[in-house]
């Protein structure tokens, strides 16, 4: 019988859900705890054929993988596949499966969240009444605005519906445009033109840094940067200048360079910042999607028909 270990399921979401009883039966191993080093990983699952990994703090380096010989499947809950090297466990026949489009609608709905949120500086007039103030400052109105989209994948995609919704002109850039998704732009253009700026790509050597100076410079005063994707996306020393020097309007951001965010970091002392835990895709709903998707990819890995693969 296979044997199945979960090395971080904290704060647990796989040991207390529904999807988990389908794992009744088979070997299975969880560990309520994150391993706090490379070393810690090794041991949780040096002996393991399969592994259902569910945070990305867990990383699976090419020395991780080279310890653990029988290692044969690395299931992933979620879309990102960042915290794998992936071609190390390629070149070492490990496969990799992700749970793709099963939290799109609960990111799709933060990411419009946050939009509304530094839209209409919810967070800083909260905060303003609360302390016996009463602001009256112009705030924006998102209809007839454009929104940009990089990447259009099934929450880039749900993302231009919702903004459609709003009466925004939806453009687009991705690296494979196909489809009527929205109109179609090349990347720079995603900046020049856009009063919202949306990110919705994975995290890889192509996209690490994509957003920058450079790109802050081209876009309008007024314009939002949202960021529902991965922090390494956008060179944050970069965003925290464009923010501090009013070179764009604000930013919501469900994703950090490190996380947990650090309690100093000059983002918490912005007010028009508005931040969230990455947890976008944290819904009952898509949580028991795709855990169930999780396990389901263990069983057609199992059966000799993967699904779901990245590699």
């Amino acid at each position: 019988m296979a044997r199945i270990v979960i090395p971080d399921d904290e704060p647990a979401v796989m040991s207390p859900s529904v999807a988990f009883r389908a794992l009744a039966g088979h070997d299975v191993h969880t560990y309520p705890t994150r391993p706090p080093d490379p070393a810690e990983l090794v041991d949780r699952i040096r002996d393991s054929h399969i592994v259902i990994n569910i945070r990305s703090t867990t990383r699976f380096s090419a020395d991780v993988l080279d310890k653990c010989a029988s290692l044969r499947l690395i299931s992933i809950w979620g879309t990102g596949t960042d915290n794998v090297d992936l071609g190390a466990a390629r070149a070492r026949g490990i496969r990799v499966t992700n749970t793709p489009g099963v939290s799109a609608v609960a990111v799709a709905e933060h990411a419009l969240a946050l939009m509304m949120a530094v839209a209409k500086r919810t967070v800083d007039v909260d905060q303003q009444v609360r302390q016996g103030r009463w602001p009256r400052a112009m705030v924006t109105q998102l209809r007839g605005k454009t929104l940009g989209l990089i990447g259009t994948g099934a929450i880039g995609r749900e993302v231009s519906r919702l903004g459609a919704g709003l009466g925004m002109r939806v453009i687009a850039w991705t690296f494979h445009p196909r489809g009527d998704v929205a109109e179609w732009v090349a990347l720079d253009d995603i900046f020049r033109q856009s009063d919202v700026v949306s990110v919705h790509v994975r995290l890889s050597a192509e996209t690490s840094g994509l957003i920058g100076r450079e790109q802050f410079e081209r876009m309008k005063p007024g314009a939002i940067l949202i960021n529902t994707a991965r922090g390494g996306i956008v060179n944050q020393s970069d965003l925290v200048d464009a923010l501090s020097t009013n070179r764009i309007a604000g930013a919501g951001l469900d994703v950090f360079e490190t996380e947990p965010l650090p309690p100093d970091s000059p983002l918490c002392a912005m007010p028009n910042v508005v931040l969230s835990p990455h947890a976008a895709g944290i819904t009952p709903e898509a949580t028991e999607a795709g855990l169930a998707l999780a396990i389901e990819n263990v069983f057609a890995f199992l059966a000799g028909t993967p699904a779901n693969v990245v590699v």
